[in-house]
């Protein structure tokens, strides 16, 4: 899980103010992402993009698993349960697996 900077949190580590983090983002040299609620935060992917490292991707797989077919409503509520644990974390998850065995 990587970790989340409001715009002042980012704007210290980069070395830059707070300013100068709005205005790149005005320009579209930064991209900000938004919370449910709207406000702006970025990431470490953020962090080393400012800083001249090579973006790090990663896709998120999210693996739930039944060990018999009897079990496949406990599938669906471990797949809700790891959802509201992705959703509240912040991770944005690229694939979900589901295998209930037969």
């Amino acid at each position: 899980m990587s970790s989340r900077y409001s715009i002042g949190e980012f704007a210290k580590r980069i070395g830059r103010s707070v300013q100068t983090v709005r205005r790149w983002e005005r320009e579209g040299k930064l991209q900000a992402k938004r919370l449910p609620s709207g406000h702006r935060y970025f990431d470490e992917s953020d962090v080393r993009l400012m800083l001249g490292g090579a973006p790090k991707t990663r896709d998120v797989v999210v693996y739930c698993r039944v060990s018999s077919a009897g079990q496949k409503d406990d599938l669906a509520s471990q797949a809700k349960a790891l959802e509201t644990y992705c959703l509240s974390a912040g991770i944005a998850v690229d694939e979900w697996v589901k295998d209930a065995c037969e």
